[in-house]
C-alpha cells in the first residue's frame, strides 16, 4: 500500500514539481496538500495520511509552529521537513519542535524518497548539513531532559525493542525478528516515547544510551536474539 503524504509548500511550481515525481513511485501517493501552515493542520485533522513533508518558509503559522502545532495533534504522524534554510539555529528549533527529518531543497529525487521511507518507517534522516555540532546539542537537550526528570526503567521487551531500533530495523523488520505484530511493535514504541518523554525513535535510542537504560548485551549482540 502506498505512503499517503501530504505536502505542505507555498511554491505552487515547486509543489506541483515534487507532486508529480512523488506519485511517479508506485508506494508514494500525495493525498493532500497545503501551501500554509493553517490549512496544512486542517488537512491532518480531516485526512489520513501517513507523513508530512514540510517546508518551513510558509507564510502566516510558518513551518516551525505548524510542525509543532501537527505533533501535538498527532505525536505520532512523522514530519519530514524540505528546506533552503541550513543555519544551526533553525535546526534546533526544528528538532525541538518534532520535526524528524530534514532535508535539503536541491537534493536529488531519489535522495528525498529515500527520506521520506525511512521518516515515514519510524526512523529519523538528517541532512548532512546537520552537522556534528548540531547533533552534539540535540544529545545534551535530551540528557538534561531526563536528568531533570524522574528516573524510568524500560521492560524488557522495550530493551530489545530499542536495540533493534537503534541497529536501523523498522517497525517491519522487529516484528519478523520477535514473532510479533507490526502494530504490537508500534505500541511498545509509542510506550516507549511516552516514558522517556521524548518526540521521536532516535531520540529515544540516544537518550536510553546515554543513560544505560537497555541492557548491554541486547546491543552487543542483537542478531543473536
Amino acid at each position: 500500500m502506498a505512503l499517503k503524504i501530504l505536502l505542505v509548500e507555498d511554491d505552487e511550481l515547486f509543489r506541483l514539481g515534487l507532486k508529480v515525481r512523488l506519485d511517479r513511485e508506485s508506494d508514494l501517493e500525495v493525498v493532500a496538500e497545503a501551501e500554509d501552515g493553517e490549512t496544512a493542520i486542517d488537512q491532518v485533522k480531516s485526512q489520513a495520511v501517513d507523513i508530512v513533508v514540510l517546508d518551513i518558509g510558509l507564510p502566516g503559522l510558518g513551518g516551525i509552529e505548524t510542525c509543532r502545532q501537527i505533533r501535538q495533534f498527532s505525536s505520532t504522524l512523522p514530519v519530514l521537513v524540505l528546506t533552503s534554510y541550513t543555519q544551526k539555529e533553525i535546526v534546533n528549533r526544528m528538532i525541538e519542535a518534532g520535526a524528524q527529518g530534514y532535508c535539503l531543497k536541491g537534493c536529488s529525487s531519489k535522495l528525498l524518497i529515500l527520506a521520506i521511507q525511512s521518516v515515514a518507517a519510524g526512523a529519523s534522516w538528517w541532512d548532512a548539513t546537520a552537522t556534528t555540532e548540531i547533533r552534539a546539542a540535540f544529545k545534551n537537550q535530551i540528557s538534561q531532559k531526563i536528568e531533570d526528570s524522574p528516573k524510568v526503567s524500560l521492560t524488557h521487551r522495550e530493551q530489545e525493542i530499542l536495540a533493534w531500533i537503534a541497529q536501523g530495523k523498522t517497525n517491519q523488520e522487529i516484528a519478523d525478528v520477535l514473532y510479533i505484530t507490526p502494530g504490537t511493535v508500534r505500541v511498545h514504541v509509542h510506550a516507549i516515547l511516552q516514558k522517556l518523554e521524548v518526540h521521536d525513535r532516535t531520540q529515544a535510542v540516544i537518550l536510553a544510551m546515554q543513560h544505560h537504560l537497555i541492557d548491554p548485551d541486547l546491543l552487543a549482540k542483537p542478531e543473536n536474539k
